[in-house]
């Protein structure tokens, strides 16, 4: 029964992915940070363009897993407000994975350019949070 192709490609793959899971560490939770920026007036939509057309790829091409984006819902912080929450295997991953980011030629490209008609942040807040034994995310 072990012979047929089918069969033992199967069991390869419940193999490698047995491998996988024991290599992950279990008892150690992820390292999630939200940030969350707010925009000089005028500069939100340059600030969403970054994101979408150059830092998300970036983040993801140095480590940072990218959970998600938001806007506020209430009208006035809406225009100028962006919530996003990343995760990283621990939090020397996390320093790593933005020293990484910082020191990357084509970041440093897309920030310059990026700042032609003035910087388009004018806050930056982080918030560092590990998930809970009853979360869905951990």
């Amino acid at each position: 029964m072990l012979r047929h192709p089918l069969v033992r490609s199967a069991w390869l793959a419940l193999g490698l992915l047995i491998a996988v899971v024991s290599l992950a560490p279990a008892d150690e939770p992820r390292f999630f940070e939200q940030r969350i920026y707010t925009a000089h007036e005028g500069k939100f939509d340059a600030l969403q363009s970054r994101f979408r057309d150059h830092t998300c790829r970036l983040f993801e091409k140095h480590g940072m897993e990218l959970i998600g984006f938001w806007v506020p819902t209430d009208e006035e912080r809406s225009k100028d407000t962006l919530i996003y929450i990343l995760a990283y295997p621990s939090r020397e991953a996390r320093e790593a994975s933005w020293k990484a980011f910082l020191d990357d030629p084509e970041w440093k490209q897309v920030y310059e350019a990026s700042h032609a008609d003035g910087p388009l942040v004018k806050k930056v807040e982080s918030v560092y949070m590990l998930g809970t034994d009853y979360s869905a995310i951990r």
